[in-house]
């Protein structure tokens, strides 16, 4: 290929497309490393990580498709914070700056972001960056019920994790020191060192076989073209605004209350969450970064789902929320469990959206916000272990077919291997089945949450950490489609523990779990009488709900 480097404008579209397309690539080969050498089973099974290529600007260029969503498009943020404490012309070949920070990352601490530089034939073209949920960060562990950051875990300042090479012992040190889980962790951060250096290997290879100097040109050409498409996409929503509410359990008396109003104006969008709850003193709180991160991504998936995300498809989506509420909250504010209130915008913009185009929304997900359970303490032979059931509800109904069951959504972490899981911790997971009857009823039926049940094997009382929500606010249907079943949660002797806060699960506790279903889309009565049978010879549903819901005997 012959392409000039300085000028966006050489690319024809089939070579653009191609190079596209390589790029993409990369990136998802460096998600390939991560995966292949991580020593966590978060990372390795869980799909709770992201990589991205970017260019020398800390644009993304390309990111990993089946990384977590909101990592991609926080990361070329984070690199630009990056940037301002370490100009671009003070990085060699080597470096590497980390951060947790979560007003300048992934808004919680156990999110670890590594950015290193990519030189070709001596000169810096571009940043490779990963994000992974590390398997400790000291303090509380992954909960919901501390009232400052400070209690969460510790904070790392974008620092050298390694210096042309070298590893900055001192702060290695530091975080090996402060962590239950020290192996895990420096094994992790190495596989995601590893994982930057591929992505800056391959960039290289791809300049030299593309006969580029640099992708100044290419990235300026990507970005453009990801711009239009997102904007023709914007143009075909209606002119106007359109508001939306949601409602979430919260944090005991503090109730989470979600006001969403979308300006729509030509090939601009944004969204506006003036009238949000006020920022809280527990782990709820969605830093910027994350709110805009999970307010763009649903937007991009309802109106430009086909192509490939880099910053262009960010750039005509504007999102704003009132410092100190729980979207946008004041440093120091606790956000450790953030998804909690941060997964629960895809479904109130696209209660908002329905109103202008209903054909290209889903129904509000069980699934969001995610429920998690956090088991933490020794196992059998005395060893440390931390460990976290990752296991979804349903999606909510489409207009055109039923929601996905035990299904992640917005986020896309899934459990993985209940194998795994078991294999490095004193817990046997006796039950994990679709749960009958809680997708809500609609034209198209919600997804099913699911059961799972979870017994402690260790000799040990260990401690529990629960971060769930939908207890008593289910995932909502539209259009006339019914809400899906509420989530629940109980010991095996009958007692009901806080739904976001640390407690002990006893030798021999089972611990039950029944994740909320997905929303229904449109009028039960609409639903083709087919389904409704298929639905209970299937065990979907029971004939007693096929009665009640769809008046179907």
């Amino acid at each position: 290929m012959n392409a000039t480097p300085s000028s966006s404008d050489q690319f024809d579209p089939v070579t653009l497309e191609i190079l596209w397309s390589r790029l993409i690539s990369i990136a998802d080969e460096s998600a390939a490393a991560l995966l292949r050498t991580s020593f966590s089973t978060i990372v390795r099974e869980s799909n709770d990580f992201g990589t991205v290529l970017m260019d020398a600007n800390g644009d993304s260029l390309s990111e990993n498709t089946g990384g977590i969503p909101s990592f991609s498009g926080i990361l070329p943020r984070t690199l630009k914070h990056f940037l301002a404490k370490y100009p671009r012309e003070t990085w060699k070949p080597g470096d590497c700056v980390i951060t947790n920070d979560p007003w300048l990352a992934t808004g919680h601490l156990p999110d670890i972001t590594v950015a290193m530089p990519i030189f070709f034939e001596g000169k810096l073209v571009g940043f490779s960056g990963s994000i992974a949920h590390s398997p400790d960060i000291g303090g509380s562990l992954w909960s919901a019920d501390c009232r400052e950051l400070f209690e969460e875990g510790i904070r790392i300042p974008p620092m050298k994790f390694l210096r042309e090479g070298k590893p900055n012992q001192d702060l290695l040190d530091m975080i090996l020191g402060n962590v239950r889980l020290p192996d895990q962790v420096l094994g992790d951060l190495n596989a995601q060192v590893t994982a930057n250096q591929v992505c800056g290997k391959r960039l290289a290879e791809f300049l030299e076989d593309a006969r580029l100097a640099n992708v100044e040109g290419l990235s300026r050409a990507l970005q453009t073209r990801a711009e239009s498409a997102m904007r023709n996409a914007i143009e075909t929503v209606p002119d106007g605004r359109y508001h939306a509410t949601l409602d979430a359990d919260g944090f005991d008396e503090d109730e989470t209350h979600i006001e969403c109003t979308i300006t729509v104006a030509g090939s601009d969008l944004t969204v506006d969450y003036a009238g949000t709850s006020k920022q809280i003193s527990r782990g709820l709180n969605t830093v910027m970064n994350y709110t805009y991160a999970y307010s763009a991504y649903p937007i991009k998936c309802a109106l430009d789902p086909r192509t490939p995300r880099n910053e262009g498809s960010y750039r005509p989506i504007l999102v704003t929320a009132p410092e100190g509420c729980i979207l946008n909250p004041r440093y120091p504010a606790p956000c450790n469990a953030r998804q909690l209130t941060g997964h629960l915008l895809a479904g109130v913009i696209y209660r908002a959206l329905a109103q202008a185009i209903p054909d290209l929304v889903l129904a509000d997900c069980g699934s969001a916000p995610s429920m998690r359970a956090v088991f933490n303490g020794l196992d059998r032979q005395g060893n440390r272990f931390s460990q976290i059931l990752f296991a979804s509800g349903g999606m909510g109904a489409c207009p055109h077919k039923d929601g996905l069951s035990t299904t992640a959504f917005p986020t896309n972490s899934g459990a993985g291997s209940i194998e795994a899981f078991e294999s490095i911790s004193p817990l046997i997971v006796w039950r994990k089945e679709y749960r009958t009857d809680s997708g809500g009823a609609g034209k198209y039926r919600g997804g099913l949450g699911q059961e799972c049940e979870i017994e402690n094997r260790s000799d040990v009382p260990l401690q529990l950490s629960l971060l769930s929500d939908r207890w008593r606010h289910p995932a909502m249907g539209v259009l006339g489609g019914e809400p899906g079943a509420t989530s629940e949660i109980r010991f095996s002797d009958g007692t009901i523990p806080h739904q976001k806060s640390r407690t002990q699960i006893a030798p021999g506790m089972r611990l039950h779990m029944r994740f909320a279903g997905g929303g229904g889309y449109g009028e039960p009565s609409e639903r083709d009488g087919g389904q409704i049978r298929d639905d209970v010879k299937n065990g979907y549903i029971t004939k007693a709900a096929a009665s009640r819901d769809y008046g179907r005997s």
